[in-house]
């Protein structure tokens, strides 16, 4: 009942802004039409422009409305400028709510007056967005800082508009096409995460703080400090910053910044947090991420609100990192070998297929400046390789593409002839290059040691087990698919094979740990025991876990 509540309401809204005639081409039309006498028309909506209407109804719509109006509002080379002028304003300038009622918030999550928590308070907001807003005060000490306030009932209305989407979700995976390749309850899960994490000020503290540490000292990004005496899961306290927005254009000119060298700042600085610490700021429009210009020739980046952060998993951030280095070698064909390995494509595919399409769409990055590529014609033929070859939709990979339409939006509007590859190349290769140093191997066996360590004890007892099963015949193998299932006819010698690649491997892993922790024994043949035990058991696991051709 509720959900069909919201779509009266959202369809109300629709016509209410005549944004039906937005919707002229489409099959939708017609049966909006039939209910236009029903809803009586805003009242200036006839003198309002098509992007005006568009802002206003997705902020009468809510969060979430709003929210995908930030996202689109950074596409500059995909819409019309009207409307992306218009969209941009609901980045920071959302209908605020009274600060009379920021006040009583404040003091009650803080469980103090407000005149013993800061010096001054400025009720009017300084900005105001679709989960918040924020107010300007003073620490009883005088240091300037901010106040970012929960709007009242935002909790309900995304719950709300939550519930609709997982309705629609469902919906979808029973009469959609393909639901198990485009999974659309794991994608509405994957946006529910983050708008919780939204709307939890305490946790955006936190992720403040990290990125703020992960970017101590640095010369190109400042993160403003948590004040948490004065913060909770309502209210986030935070040093006040200055700076201009990224994309005011007219003041980083004026200013004499170089405008070129800002926007491969920001491409280097978005790769560094995905791939160096593995963390990364979501919400990267122009509201969200200001330019110092204290110095216009040092020029850094001030990043702010935090309620949005995004970490990959370490297997989905190897395979990017892999398929960035291929795209930046031009292999195509390890492209689609990374693609299928990495499970994001079907293992059916034909991979030479695959390659061609790839080619097709990467090879013209390298051949042109981007500024002359046609954005919106590369999506397309992105989408419609996807539909092609039943691309899997990676819900955790969600944060990362939108990011990287923020990030590339944001640079093309400060340089529009920045090629984004050739910025980022070096950036990933000096990054890889150190996280699989000797140093950096050494690091993560430090850090996994311990738990190694303390699972040790029941590896023999383990290998003992799996041992007496397979002589005795009883180890059964669980296959699925038609073409393993082929493989459970494999013979005992296949299981023998099986046992001297894990002694194999075995043996290197040990050896591996004796040298990483300088306990390599004497050298033989100028080499430590250590070298020649991991080297001698990587050799018997690969040649044994070789596959047989029959």
């Amino acid at each position: 009942m509720k959900g069909g509540l919201r779509i009266v309401q959202i369809l109300r809204v629709v016509l209410r802004h005549r944004l039906d005639t937005l919707l002229d081409e489409t099959r939708l039309a017609r049966w909006l039409k039939l209910l236009r006498p029903f809803v009586p028309v805003r009242g200036d909506a006839a003198k309002l422009a098509r992007g005006e209407r568009l802002r206003l109804a997705l902020q009468d719509l809510g969060p979430l409305f709003v929210k995908f109006g930030q996202v689109l509002s950074t596409r500059r080379d995909l819409l019309p400028p009207d409307i992306a002028d218009a969209l941009a304003l609901l980045q920071d300038r959302v209908a605020p709510f009274p600060g009379e009622q920021a006040e009583v918030i404040v003091a009650q999550a803080l469980g103090r007056p407000l005149t013993e928590l800061y010096r001054h308070f400025e009720r009017t907001p300084l900005a105001s967005a679709s989960v918040a807003q924020v107010h300007a005060a003073q620490l009883p000490d005088g240091r300037e800082v901010v106040v970012k306030v929960l709007r009242p009932g935002v909790e309900t209305r995304i719950e709300q508009d939550l519930a609709l989407l997982r309705s629609f979700a469902r919906l979808a995976e029973k009469i959609g096409p393909d639901p198990a390749m485009t999974r659309p309850q794991e994608i509405v899960a994957e946006l529910e995460r983050s708008l919780r994490g939204e709307m939890d000020l305490q946790r955006e503290g936190a992720n403040a703080s990290l990125m703020r540490r992960n970017f101590a000292g640095s010369p190109d990004l400042y993160v403003p400090e948590v004040f948490w005496s004065h913060s909770s899961e309502q209210v986030l306290t935070m040093e006040r910053v200055h700076g201009v927005r990224a994309d005011d254009i007219a003041a980083l000119d004026a200013a004499g910044v170089d405008r070129s060298q800002l926007a491969a700042t920001g491409v280097r600085l978005f790769y560094t947090q995905v791939f160096r610490d593995n963390f990364f700021h979501a919400d990267a429009h122009p509201g969200n991420l200001w330019i110092d210009i204290a110095d216009p020739r040092k020029p850094r980046f001030i990043a702010l609100d935090f309620g949005i952060v995004g970490s990959l998993p370490e297997v989905d951030r190897y395979y990017l990192a892999e398929n960035f280095t291929a795209i930046f070698e031009r292999n195509y064909r390890r492209i689609a070998e990374l693609h299928v390995e990495a499970g994001w494509m079907p293992a059916t595919l034909r991979l030479d297929a695959l390659e061609a399409d790839v080619r097709t769409i990467c090879e013209p990055y390298f051949t042109r400046p981007l500024a002359e590529i046609a954005l919106g014609e590369v999506l397309f033929k992105l989408f419609k390789l996807a539909r092609a070859n039943q691309l899997t939709v990676q819900p955790q990979l969600i944060l990362l593409q939108k990011t990287l339409l923020n990030i590339e939006g944001i640079g093309r509007t400060l340089d529009p002839r920045l090629d984004i590859w050739m910025v980022a190349q070096p950036v990933l290769a000096d990054i890889l290059q150190r996280e699989r140093s000797a140093t950096a191997l050494r690091r993560r066996l430090r850090e996994k040691l311990p738990g190694w360590l303390l699972g040790a004890p029941d590896v023999p007892q383990m290998l003992h087990d799996y041992l007496r099963k397979a002589v005795t015949g009883q180890v059964q193998l669980r296959m699925q698919s038609d073409d393993l299932a082929a493989l459970a006819e494999s013979s005992r010698a296949a299981q023998r094979q099986t046992v001297i690649a894990l002694l194999g491997a075995t043996l290197a892993i040990g050896g591996v740990l004796l040298y990483a922790f300088h306990l390599g024994g004497r050298e033989v043949l100028g080499l430590p025991l250590a070298v020649w035990l991991a080297g001698l058991g990587a050799l018997a696991a690969f040649v044994m876990a070789w596959p047989r051709r029959r």
